[in-house]
């Protein structure tokens, strides 16, 4: 895998969810707590090159519509994590770097 944040949007978000691992964090380029997350997001990928970590920037037109079609978003950011396709869990705001390490350690890793 690679170690960096993908560019996730409608043509790649089915083969990047159903990698063995995957963390999805959805964002807009206005939300400041989108933006205190991406080093979060940059620091977790190099941490856990085996996990793919990705961005859906849900801000730009037509690259995420279905994705918005398939999930609900209530706040950005909102973090989802996966296994081989199966939504395990969600997370909403922030995701603090201790937390979201061992949320993949518990549920990505096992």
């Amino acid at each position: 895998m690679t170690g960096t944040v993908q560019d996730v949007r409608d043509e790649n978000y089915k083969e990047f969810t159903d990698s063995a691992g995957a963390v999805v964090a959805y964002g807009l380029a206005t939300c400041e707590p989108c933006k205190q997350y991406d080093p979060i997001l940059e620091e977790t990928a190099a941490k856990f090159p085996d996990i793919k970590i990705g961005k859906a920037k849900m801000h730009v037109p037509g690259r995420c519509r279905d994705i918005k079609k398939a999930h609900t978003f209530e706040t950005y950011p909102t973090t989802h994590f996966f296994a081989h396709g199966k939504l395990l869990l969600t997370r909403e705001g922030v995701v603090e770097p201790a937390e979201l390490a061992a949320l993949i350690n518990d549920h990505l890793l096992k």
